[in-house]
């Protein structure tokens, strides 16, 4: 079991904020809602209600990704922006710095996923039970004397780890991944090198096209 130590909790940094819907930046090693156990409490979603009573969580982060979430404001909105997260209106990108030379430069994972139930919360490839997860990648640049590339992804679906797993699948698993990079490449960085970069929808009342950035932190 991965150890919690969430970080210091300083000033939320919000990158969106109005009467619907609140958009923040997730530091790492942050857990996006509460896990079990009162060791666990401490998540993104209890610090934001702890400014916002009326913030619900719509979709989450892994603990070790940092970057954009996008949060509800009361149950009505809660329900909306799931509703655009569930028809696929939600458009994110995200950065990641994996092992090795990736390639070709671009393309798109199809590769579906299942939870991997003895070793939980591991997710695995079945082509037997798995459901369908499609990821878009591009690289951005390779590093020869670190041997790693950075490359964009773009998810088409939003399966539990799809990144990390289609990313290991590749061979080209990401530096800091505890779960699926063996010990050497895990080491290579002190945090799971994946950020939620940017996010693009339509704001559930206004219908205006929001589209929101965060700095890359690797």
């Amino acid at each position: 079991m991965i150890d919690y130590n969430p970080p210091t909790h300083t000033d939320l940094n919000i990158l969106y904020l109005d009467d619907s819907l609140i958009v923040v930046d997730k530091p790492t090693g942050l857990l996006s809602v509460p896990g079990r156990g009162e060791d666990k409490h401490d998540c993104m979603i209890t610090r934001v209600q702890a400014e916002f009573p009326d913030a619900l969580i719509v979709h989450r982060l892994d603990m070790g990704t940092s970057g954009i979430m996008v949060m509800a404001r009361g149950k009505t909105m809660e329900r909306s922006l799931s509703i655009l997260f569930q028809n696929r209106q939600v458009h994110k990108r995200y950065a990641a710095v994996v092992t090795g030379k990736v390639s070709p430069t671009r393309g798109e994972i199809n590769l579906p996923l299942m939870t991997d139930w003895p070793n939980r919360p591991r997710q695995i490839v079945s082509f037997e039970w798995g459901k369908p997860s499609q990821t878009r990648y591009q690289v951005l640049a390779y590093d020869a004397v670190a041997d790693t590339t950075r490359v964009d992804l773009e998810p088409l679906t939003g399966r539990t780890h799809q990144l990390r797993v289609h990313l290991q699948a590749l061979g080209h698993p990401i530096l800091g991944d505890e779960l699926y990079a063996d010990p050497i490449i895990c080491a290579q960085a002190a945090r799971l090198l994946l950020h939620a970069a940017a996010i693009c929808f339509p704001h559930p009342q206004s219908g205006e096209i929001l589209t929101i950035n965060s700095p890359i932190p690797f």
